[in-house]
Order: C-alpha cells, then structure tokens, then sequence
C-alpha cells in the first residue's frame, strides 16, 4: 500500500517578492512574508526596516511595484483600505485612526453603519459597541466622545473596532505603546481568544518580551529585505536583537554616571490645577533624573508646567539659583530649557517640513539678522546634525513624515542640540522606537550630560527609568510619592510608590 503523504494547509496570507521603492529609496527588496490561520506572528526590525511599509501595502495604502498577495492560495489584488477591510484585513495603528468628536459607539461603526428601513439603526449599534466593549473589559461611555478619553482608553476602542467586525487578518502596530500593564494583560487575553477563533493576527512591536510572550513566529526585516523567519520557542531575545541590528547589543542601558554638578532647576511648592499638588524637586547639571509613574499620575502634566504650557497657581521655579517664570514655551526656551514632546508627531514635529526647517523652527532667531534668515547657516548646521545622530535621510531637505519612528525623534532632539540648552525634559524618549535606536538615544544623553546638560526624563517602562537614570521620583495622583538612588531602587519599590503606598 502506497504511503499517503500530508498535505501541508494552505497559509492563511502569503506575500510573494514584495518590491516597493519611493523616491530616491529601495523600501522593500524582495520580501517574503506568510500567515497561518490561528497565528500570531511577529514583525520586526529597526526602525526604517520596511515593517509599516509592507504592511501598508496589506492593507491598501500603499501599491507593491510588484509581486504577489495571496489569500489562501488565491492571488488578490488590494488596492485600497476598503478593499482591504472586505477581504477581512484590519488594521490597528500606532497613530490613533479616530475621530476625537464623534462617540466611542459612532467610531466604531464608522464607515459601516447598520440601517433599518432606510434609518441608522442606533438600537443595534449601541448592543454591539456594548457588547465589545464588555468583551474588552472597557468601562467607558459609549455616548462619550472619544476626545474625553485617555490615551490607553482610545487604544482599545481601535482594538475594538477591529474585532466587532469580521476580521482573519488583524494587523496590530505598537498596539500596548500607550496601555498599562493590566490593559496589556487584558489585551493579551483577547489576542488569545480571537487567535483560537483562527484569526491570524500579524503583531509589531519594539517591545521584544512581548513576542515572548504572546507571538508563535517571528520575521526580521533589515535594510528593506528579510532577514529570517523563526519559531519564538527556538530563538531568544539576543539573537532577534543580532538579527534586527546585524551587531551584538551588549548593553541595554548604557549609562555613564558620574559625579553630578551643581544645581541647575529646582521647583518648590508647584500646584498646577488639580493635576499638581506640592511637588519639591531639583535637578543637577550631568545628572538624569527619572520620573516613573501611573498613567494619569501627572507626569506629563509636570512637563508641561515646567515647559511653560499649563499654567502654574502656586510655587516657584529657581534656575541657576535664579527665579524665573516660565509662562510660555517661548520663556521656556529662551531660559535654557527645552521638551521632547510625548506624542512627537503632533507636538514635537510640523510633519509636511523638512528636517532642516524643523531643527529651525525653535531657532529662527539664531539664524536670522534683522530678520534676514542666514540659510546657508542652517544649512551647514542641520547637515551636521544629521551626521552626527546617524538620522537615516536622503538629505536634510526630506520631510520628517517619510523618516522612521526613531529618526523622527533624533529630529526632535537635534531642535535643542542646534539651541544648546540647559535642561532637557524627555517626555516617553523611545516609545515606538525600535532597540538599536533606542542605544542611540541612550548614549546621546550620555553625550549630554558629560557636557554638562541636566534631563528629566518620563518614561513608563521601569528597566529603562532604572538603567538610565542617576535618581528617581515617582509620582502618584499628582504628587510625588518617593525618591531613590537610582542604584538601591527596584521594579518593585517603584511599583509599589506609583500605586501610592509608602516606599
């Protein structure tokens, strides 16, 4: 009797020599990319590897230059989001795709309004949204608009949205960036309950313990081309970091602490509405303080203050040993002192400009005489910073909106690298960048402080506060809650404050 030999099933997608070039720039080189049905597989690579591109193309808003999408072995042709969505791809975006004035239930259903008897039938809809959002464990108003929500809340309404509808491919980019670790769990439960459904769900994210945790295979994209694609049960964390940057990155954290300076920023009795209630702190020059906390512990909120944004009710701010009022951005920066934005895309970049004429834009006064602009200065001066921090361009003329995550916020910093500037504020500085560019953030700073630059830096993940900073203080509520020698602090200890208990 013959043998019978298995046939293997079909993947759920299959991508085929993917090509896809822009301007001057070889995007995708030949890439390969499969999914099974009930897999959650991994996408990674640096920053600028060719992850958002590829799956901008699954999902229709990018066209491939050529090769071949197929859906369970049929050959489809995707060319737009709608279409996209009809053949049962999602896609959840690090950038929120919402409408801030409509309501939870109204983005939800955006685009794919049930009607009865030619009217919106709103008895459904507000069922449904419900229904999901039980499902999610989201306790929000789905009458609210969704402008009132936090950012973890609006992260998973586009969560929900995705699987109200009937989705095989779920596509999730960065999708915990801005949750907490309960959400996260919570995010993760619902991952496992639509994979066993047999949705295939492709995950990207520069947090590389959650692939660990919750992807079967991962593919590394490199430079446009892939690298490799892996069973996660056969590779660790070192090794998908070689492959990602094609170098072995020894030290996460690399900070270089040494003796801080003299005091550069101390704040006394600071109330900013009831967001900030008697903070005390100061900074010294060479030193990075960190600042951990919750979401909604008023961590930004102080960054704001600081900065000039929101208006301070009481306290006083000494720089230098000197008072200041810090009542715009403008006084701000004029002081010496200057902010990497949380959300850099809306708050830290003019996206449509170029990367010459957004290191400019807080320096117009340094490249100007009696209003005459000096371009050839800032030319020379924004070639030079490109060199210097490595950002991936063409030229300093490229618009910020085509550079990668990482290179965006080199961007950011090199506005205050042009400036020269005191204080530094470093608002989420690697949130959504990938772990070779955060190492390079890392060791900017440390080229900051050893010329004396005094950083503030938020950040809510716990081994980052604890590797990079020199001291810590965590918030809770809008106080300040403990403080720590960073080197005799724990995840624990931190944990413990930012929940509001006694340290």
């Amino acid at each position: 009797m013959d043998e019978v030999t298995a046939i293997p099933p079909i993947p759920l997608l299959e991508m085929k020599h993917i090509f896809k070039s822009f301007p001057g720039v070889l995007a995708l080189n030949d890439v390969d990319f499969t999914l099974n049905h009930g897999e959650v597989h991994a996408l990674v690579g640096e920053n600028g590897a060719g992850k958002s591109t590829l799956m901008k193309i699954l999902s229709g808003a990018y066209q491939a230059n050529a090769g071949d999408i197929l859906l369970e072995g049929k050959n489809i042709k995707i060319k737009n989001p709608r279409l996209a969505q009809e053949h049962g791809i999602s896609t959840i975006y690090q950038e929120f795709n919402l409408i801030p004035q409509l309501t939870v239930a109204a983005n939800i259903f955006l685009g794919r309004e049930p009607c009865l008897a030619g009217y919106l039938n709103k008895k459904k809809i507000y069922q449904e949204t419900q229904k999901v959002l039980d499902e999610l464990h989201l306790k929000v108003d789905l009458l609210s608009p969704v402008r009132y929500l936090s950012v973890a809340e609006q992260q998973m309404v586009e969560v929900a949205k995705a699987l109200l509808f009937k989705t095989r491919i779920l596509i999730m980019d960065e999708p915990t960036s801005a949750l907490t670790t309960q959400e996260i769990e919570t995010l993760f439960k619902t991952i496992k309950k639509i994979k066993e459904q047999g949705v295939g769900i492709i995950y990207i994210s520069h947090h590389l313990e959650e692939i660990f945790q919750i992807c079967d295979r991962a593919t590394v994209l490199r430079d446009g081309q892939q690298v490799g694609s892996y069973p996660v049960s056969e590779i660790d964390k070192r090794k998908l970091i070689q492959l990602m940057a094609n170098r072995d990155l020894n030290d996460y954290y690399p900070r270089l602490r040494s003796e801080p300076g003299e005091e550069i920023l101390r704040v006394s009795g600071l109330h900013c509405g009831n967001k900030l209630k008697n903070i005390n702190f100061y900074l010294r020059r060479g030193e990075i303080l960190g600042i951990a906390g919750l979401l909604g512990s008023g961590r930004t909120e102080l960054a704001r203050a600081i900065f000039g944004i929101d208006r301070i009710n009481q306290g006083k701010i000494l720089f230098n040993g000197q008072p200041v009022i810090l009542n715009s951005p403008r006084r701000a920066i004029r002081t010496g002192i200057g902010l990497l934005a949380e959300d850099r895309k809306q708050l830290g970049l003019v996206l449509q400009l170029s990367i010459k004429d957004n290191i400019g834009l807080p320096n117009l006064d340094h490249y100007s005489r009696f209003g005459i602009l000096k371009r050839k200065e800032q030319l020379q001066l924004s070639t030079r910073l490109i060199n210097d921090l490595r950002i991936k361009a063409t030229n300093c003329q490229q618009k910020v909106i085509y550079l990668s995550g990482g290179n965006q916020q080199k961007v950011v910093l090199s506005k205050w690298l042009a400036r020269q500037l005191d204080v530094l504020i470093f608002d989420e500085p690697t949130r959504g960048i990938d772990v070779a560019a955060k190492v390079e953030i890392y060791q900017l700073m440390n080229q900051l402080t050893a010329h004396g630059v005094g950083i503030i830096m938020i950040s809510s993940e716990l081994p980052e506060i604890l590797g990079m900073s020199d001291r810590i203080i965590v918030m809770h509520k809008g106080n300040i809650t403990a403080e720590f020698d960073a080197r005799q602090a724990t995840q624990e200890k931190l944990l413990s404050s930012a929940l509001g208990e006694v340290a």
